[in-house]
């Protein structure tokens, strides 16, 4: 099979490639992102390839439809960026990773949260022009610190794990209870408004549906605690970004940190050191001390990688042979 893969960046390539020894496909790396503008780079190719900034609009499946491609891979567990009713218009099947490395993603948490509670970041930076004062550096114990988990799926549960570890008193949120979690944890599934009002730390592990788009928004960030942490390793349109700014501006957040971005198409994955910061309201967030950024990479360890590419192959080789797809998604009620 001939695979496009777009958006592909220096350090999965070769992942891919060694994988793909075992499966034989024909693979054509771009280093493009996906847009309706650049989907004619498929031409050529029976499959392609996506990832989460990439944008599989119905204008860019509809150029597929045109040039005979017959499925479309994400290699991540989030489809939201891929348009599933145009595909299935299309024709077009629409295969993801459902899971990958959930460690990885809840280790990346977990090290965000410690790191704004022990103000790490500031540390390490004011320690670097030898300044070794302890002003301003105080953090607070997780033993015994309340912490509110949104999402108890694979990551969620990985996330769980490693709080329980610490002590930290856990209190979830899912439509879906896990009782084996409360048999296993103790962790006290509540509603929304309660996890906001009684966690000292809240981390967001659920996916981007219509109905979780800004679901931390200002009437949510109101009801928190004064100085909650907030983490975010899921979709950036999880969390309305100036609503945040602005809670941050009041004081009413005491650190915030963001693996992902509701605008980091075209931000994140790029080096634009060389360049100017075209997005203001990314650039107001930059500006506070509390807030700690990082680029999409939670999901960025060796074993994801290689369990993302073995995953991502074998759909591919599923498809070929026409068998069962188990990791085929579509739009929803059909």
């Amino acid at each position: 099979m001939r695979i496009a893969f777009f958006d592909t960046q220096s350090f999965e390539r070769p992942v891919f490639e060694a994988t793909n020894a075992g499966h034989g496909h024909t693979i054509t790396f771009f280093d493009t992102s996906l847009n309706a503008s650049s989907a004619a780079l498929a031409r050529g190719h029976d499959a392609v390839c996506v990832f989460v900034n990439d944008r599989a609009d119905a204008a860019a499946i509809g150029e597929f439809r045109e040039l005979g491609v017959k499925v479309i891979a994400t290699r991540s567990a989030g489809f939201n960026h891929i348009d599933l009713a145009a595909a299935a218009a299309a024709g077009i099947a629409v295969v993801r990773v459902p899971e990958y490395s959930p460690h990885a993603v809840a280790e990346h948490a977990m090290c965000l949260i410690l790191a704004l509670n022990r103000k790490i970041h500031r540390a390490y930076v004011r320690v670097r022009e030898l300044n070794f004062s302890l002003d301003g550096l105080m953090g607070f114990d997780l033993f015994g610190a309340t912490v509110g988990v949104i999402g108890t799926g694979r990551i969620g549960r990985a996330m769980i794990q490693i709080l329980s570890g610490f002590g930290s008193k856990i209190l979830v949120y899912d439509p879906q209870p896990d009782e084996g979690l409360v048999a296993r944890f103790g962790v006290q599934y509540v509603e929304l408004s309660e996890l906001y009002a009684a966690s000292d730390v809240i981390t967001l592990h659920c996916p981007l549906l219509p109905q979780t788009h800004h679901l931390i928004n200002a009437e949510a960030l109101s009801q928190m605690k004064r100085e909650v942490i907030l983490i975010n390793t899921g979709r950036g349109a999880l969390i309305d970004t100036k609503a945040l700014i602005a809670a941050l501006k009041a004081g009413r957040v005491g650190g915030a940190g963001l693996d992902v971005y509701e605008e980091e198409e075209g931000v994140f994955f790029h080096d634009l050191s060389k360049g100017t910061l075209q997005d203001d309201v990314l650039a107001r967030l930059l500006t506070f001390s509390n807030v700690l950024i990082t680029s999409h990479q939670g999901f960025l360890t060796r074993e994801a990688l290689r369990n993302i590419a073995s995953t991502t192959l074998a759909n591919f080789s599923a498809f070929e042979r026409g068998e069962k797809l188990v990791n085929e998604v579509r739009p929803s009620g059909s």
